[in-house]
């Protein structure tokens, strides 16, 4: 039996998906999974069955984020909670958000694509807030841990002396990116990002700069892009006047990705070649697909984040490090509690928000805690 305040899960069959599926499961909730395959969606229930509390029958719709009205038909009561890990979000992200708006309802995904984040702060944020959504995008690797990182390191400075900080995301291990975060990456190409610098929000393309930061003994690079945290983080702390998101996960590669960005730029630029280009990428790339590293690979892999905080004359004043389970797992495991917050009414406020935004520091650290996320 479905409890009043529903969890639907779009993209269930995928292969984010199919470990959020797991670990909502596992948790004991009783999501409903959505997919557009009815065959696909018969399958995945069968293998999921185990997972359910006292065998209870798992619930499975069909639906198709090219036909908004299927989405919105999903959604019975502002209680409902919908999780979306149907990517390319630019692409394919937007009937889910709009349907939560509608409805009033929670909403949660795993995007990490900045032009899809700035949307969601920067257009839906009013509408949630006019009828008391919930919008908690990129709630997963990309970006919960370096909002986390950052609020740690500021809530233990008592002090205004911090203005800037820096965030890196870095893997340890042999990561291998899934096809959906492959085709998410490619789409950040052409897709505008932004920055926050001066306590200003201004467009800049991803990777246009560069970082480095130390984490344990080794110097570790990072390229710019845009995350959740140049929106949440100077929401929740007024003095900072610049927030620095960047990406190392992809190694040695960082600096190499950020000249090439740069080259892609360029041409997206010139007219007519930009438009063109454009389509071409988003061809190749395609959408996400339930092909991503197996359990044996994600066990060796360790997420970790830095937060730098700076002064206003740019000497560091504090780190903290974050340190936690495999992206992929990690990104599971905070849809999963995410969701559970909503689902019992622990969020905070309405509109588009950030991790600790929507539920205060102490639960997020108790959370974060619980999925093996925690400070170093």
């Amino acid at each position: 039996m479905v409890s009043d305040n529903r969890v639907l899960l779009l993209g269930a069959t995928g292969f984010t998906g199919k470990l959020v599926a797991e670990q909502l499961l596992k948790s004991g909730a009783a999501p409903i999974l959505v997919g557009r395959d009815p065959d696909k969606l018969r399958s995945l229930t069968a293998q999921m069955q185990d997972f359910a509390v006292a065998q209870q029958e798992i619930e499975w719709a069909v639906a198709d984020v090219t036909d908004p009205s299927s989405i919105r038909a999903l959604l019975k009561s502002p209680q409902d909670v919908m999780i979306s890990t149907i990517g390319p979000f630019a692409r394919l992200g937007h009937s889910p958000v709009a349907a939560a708006i509608d409805a009033g309802a929670a909403y949660l995904d795993c995007t990490g694509e900045s032009a899809f984040v700035q949307q969601i702060f920067s257009e839906y944020d009013r509408q949630a807030r006019q009828t008391g959504a919930r919008l908690l995008t990129a709630f997963g690797f990309d970006y919960v841990p370096g909002n986390l990182a950052a609020a740690l390191l500021m809530e233990r400075q008592s002090s205004e002396e911090i203005v800037r900080i820096d965030i890196g995301y870095f893997v340890t291990g042999n990561f291998a990116p899934s096809s959906g975060t492959m085709a998410s990456a490619a789409g950040a190409v052409v897709d505008p990002s932004y920055r926050f610098q001066d306590g200003v929000i201004s467009s800049e393309r991803a990777g246009s700069r560069s970082l480095d930061f130390e984490v344990g003994d080794r110097q570790l690079s990072g390229v710019s892009v845009g995350g959740t945290e140049q929106f949440a983080l100077p929401r929740r702390y007024p003095a900072l006047r610049t927030v620095n998101t960047q990406v190392g996960w992809i190694g040695r590669w960082s600096k190499a990705w950020s000249t090439a960005g740069a080259l892609v730029g360029g041409a997206m630029q010139v007219p007519g070649v930009g438009a063109a280009m454009g389509a071409v990428m988003r061809g190749a790339i395609g959408g996400a697909s339930d092909t991503g590293p197996p359990v044996h690979r994600r066990r060796r892999n360790r997420s970790v984040v830095v937060a730098v905080g700076r002064d206003a004359s740019g000497e560091k004043v504090d780190q903290v490090q974050v340190e936690g389970p495999d992206p992929y797992d990690m990104t599971a495991g905070l849809l999963t509690w995410g969701s559970g917050m909503l689902a019992r009414g622990k969020e905070t406020t309405v509109g588009a928000l950030g991790p600790v935004d929507a539920f205060n520091i102490d639960p997020l650290v108790a959370g974060c805690l619980a999925l093996g996320l925690a400070d170093v």
